[in-house]
């Protein structure tokens, strides 16, 4: 059941917005359009967002410059958003939801099934937290930079429309969104499909040295914090190598993993149907969704992938 966002924040004078660590285009798009919505039809209201640092590539947005990423020491809120995760995974930011008077959360995450809010709107079918977004707006004030904020999210969680979690209603509030004018085209390049001459560097690095284990079903690529120097790479800068090494033919599952600690990887997972990477990132204290997932692991990088295989065969042979 879907709510109205203006009338379960009446009367409140502070709200706070926040969303995921390491904040992707759905988080992002998810938080500043609450923002701007909030701002816009509660100017008595103080609104804020708290996130890690986010891509500035998103700069266009409304509200991007007024992300808050050193998370103060903040008076009580009466109401906290957690969009696009549980409280769990917003970090630092957890803080400023724990002594909120109500706690809203809008999310679309399998792991997150039960929400962790007051009231909750979760529903892991649909393809975005952006899109469920759009559902608790009153469609009578959407405007062309609302519609901005909305449209980069469903774009970066739906892999622009060709993942399978867009839904012919995914499209058709697509199709609403830039009616109402902006440059959707640019965004689309500017923000998911272009990258600097050294993302691309890093990028062709990774595909060169990766390696492809049961029997060409799986690849898996790692970049150790020594390249991550060399190149002078962040993890931003990883965005979309994990996308293209599933892309390659004849690829069930792909594994992109990179050093962020002594004997301590990231990685990022997609499937296709035969494997569920959400049940795959879960088993080792991730998630995510059944096409695309990520978790964090411990041990050399072998192990890493030994493990990752363990269970990957699992699922394959039917026993998970």
């Amino acid at each position: 059941m879907t709510f109205d966002l203006l009338k379960e924040c009446a009367g409140a004078k502070r709200i706070a917005i926040t969303g995921h660590q390491k904040p992707d285009g759905d988080c992002v798009g998810a938080c500043l359009s609450v923002w701007y919505y909030l701002k816009k039809y509660m100017p008595e209201a103080t609104v804020k967002v708290f996130l890690e640092e986010p891509d500035p590539v998103f700069a266009e947005l409304a509200g991007f410059d007024q992300i808050i990423t050193d998370f103060p020491h903040e008076e009580r809120f009466d109401v906290a958003f957690v969009l696009d995760c549980n409280e769990e995974r917003t970090g630092i930011a957890g803080k400023y939801v724990k002594k909120a008077d109500k706690v809203i959360n809008v999310d679309h995450h399998v792991t997150n099934p039960n929400g962790c809010g007051d009231i909750n709107y979760v529903k892991p079918e649909v393809g975005s937290a952006c899109e469920l977004i759009y559902d608790l707006i009153d469609p009578e004030k959407m405007d062309a930079e609302l519609a901005k904020c909305l449209y980069v999210g469903i774009i970066h969680d739906t892999g622009v429309f060709q993942y399978s979690n867009t839904s012919p209603e995914t499209l058709r509030k697509a199709a609403h969104l830039i009616s109402f004018g902006f440059e959707f085209y640019r965004i689309v390049q500017e923000t998911f499909y272009q990258k600097t001459y050294l993302q691309s560097q890093i990028m062709g690095r990774a595909l060169m040295e990766s390696v492809r284990f049961m029997d060409g079903k799986c690849i898996v690529s790692v970049i150790d914090r020594k390249t991550m120097d060399f190149y002078g790479v962040t993890n931003r800068d990883f965005e979309g190598i994990v996308n293209q090494l599933k892309n390659i033919k004849g690829t069930n599952c792909a594994i992109f993993m990179y050093e962020t600690g002594t004997l301590e990887y990231k990685v990022s997972i997609r499937a296709d149907h035969s494997i569920d990477a959400a049940k795959l990132a879960a088993y080792f204290g991730g998630g995510g969704h059944a096409r695309a997932a990520g978790c964090t692991m411990k041990g050399t990088f072998y192990d890493c992938v030994n493990n990752l295989s363990a269970q990957i065969e699992k699922q394959l042979l039917g026993e998970e």
